[in-house]
């Protein structure tokens, strides 16, 4: 005789409630699936850093390929020819005989470093102010600064001119530099760096008697060393690579800057490319050299100056 089968019944205090089941179970995407999406996800993002890539450095490598091609390969050719076939150095010659390039070189070399000391200076002294020293009018000045950040040269030029004008320092590199001489940036870029140094250590110096300038010398100053180094190659890189500020205050050919000297390459060999590109080159490898040997301090500072809220 079989066992009598026993139904279920519903809870009597919720006779309408219907039986609980089991939840299914989530499903779990299959291991290829993930590899498959990560995959897809490196490739877009190296294809994005590939148009980075060909955008920014792009030009400079057409450049470089310009100024080493010979005499009979062609510059405008299709599809460009990036190796050049035979190489030379003729044409770094022909620029040197053609232009005066090292006493431009050596101009500009003066205004940039010019503009790299003054900027660490000014603007350190500027900075610490605003970050460390309490006094009234403080939030203005700052917001004064970031102010002029935003307006373009082209609106204060005249002004500018008139100025340097009025103080007998037209067609000199002094006038050159001045304008450049300390700029929002580096201010800003100071402030920061110092508003991240810890207060303590600066009390523990007011206990032992140290005065302000003393606190900024051997203590603040110190310890941003990357902020001052990348105060130091922006300032640099924007006086190197000036062309519209030089061309307007220069007159004489003997105070022209390496940027404003180059140009007259494009009007003596106007079918000449490789002349052009040569003299570019010129001005550039500087530059390289200057980055690639203080990039240890440009990106440890970069940390240092970012902004805070």
């Amino acid at each position: 005789m079989s066992a009598p089968t026993t139904i279920p019944l519903a809870d009597p205090a919720h006779p309408s409630a219907p039986t609980p089941r089991e939840a299914p179970a989530p499903v779990t995407p299959k291991p290829r699936a993930l590899r498959l999406r990560a995959a897809g996800g490196t490739g877009v993002r190296y294809l994005l850093l590939l148009v980075v890539l060909v955008v920014t450095v792009g030009p400079f490598l057409w450049q470089l390929s310009t100024s080493l091609k010979g005499a009979g390969e062609s510059v405008f050719g299709y599809p460009p020819q990036l190796l050049p076939h035979e190489p030379t150095l003729d044409h770094y010659a022909s620029a040197a005989r053609t232009v005066p390039v090292l006493s431009y070189a050596f101009n500009s070399l003066l205004v940039a470093v010019g503009c790299a000391v003054t900027n660490c200076l000014f603007g350190s002294l500027a900075g610490y102010a605003l970050a460390r020293m309490r006094f009234r009018g403080r939030r203005i000045a700052f917001g004064i600064f970031l102010a002029t950040m935003i307006i373009p040269f082209e609106s204060i030029m005249v002004s500018e001119f008139l100025m340097m004008r009025s103080l007998g320092l037209n067609d000199t590199l002094v006038g050159v530099m001045l304008p450049l001489a300390v700029t929002s940036l580096s201010i800003l870029l100071f402030r920061n760096a110092f508003l991240g140094l810890p207060r303590e250590v600066e009390e523990a110096a007011v206990l032992d008697g140290a005065g302000e300038w003393q606190r900024y010398a051997r203590i603040a100053l110190p310890s941003v060393r990357g902020t001052t180094a990348v105060v130091a190659i922006f300032s640099f890189v924007f006086a190197w690579d000036d062309f519209l500020w030089p061309l307007i205050v220069l007159s004489d050919p003997a105070h022209y800057t390496l940027t404003v000297g180059i140009q007259y390459l494009s009007g003596t060999f106007t079918n000449d490319q490789r002349v052009v590109a040569a003299g570019t080159m010129i001005a550039v490898v500087p530059l390289l050299l200057l980055f690639f040997t203080l990039q240890r301090y440009f990106f440890r500072g970069v940390g240092e100056g970012a902004v805070k809220g």
